[in-house]
């Protein structure tokens, strides 16, 4: 399967949310979170995505849509 090593932008209003568990769920991608800073007012996680292609081009597409900013960790699964 595919992987992914991406970071994870979030916004203050999204920190106490599951976002993590639903794009397990719904995207069927298996999560490994390498490294988290979050605080009151925001969050960052480094997170390795493992799924089929198009699985992960729909969750990274639902995360963008929720407004996490999602960028590419270089030299990281791929």
């Amino acid at each position: 399967m595919p992987k992914r090593m991406v970071t994870l932008i979030f916004p203050q209003t999204l920190i106490k949310e599951p976002v993590i568990y639903r794009l397990s769920r719904q995207f069927n991608i298996i999560p490994n979170i390498r490294r988290a800073r979050v605080t009151e007012n925001g969050g960052e996680l480094m997170v390795e995505l493992d799924g089929e292609e198009d699985e992960l081009n729909k969750g990274i597409a639902y995360l963008n849509g929720l407004g996490i900013r999602v960028e590419p960790t270089p030299g990281k699964g791929r």
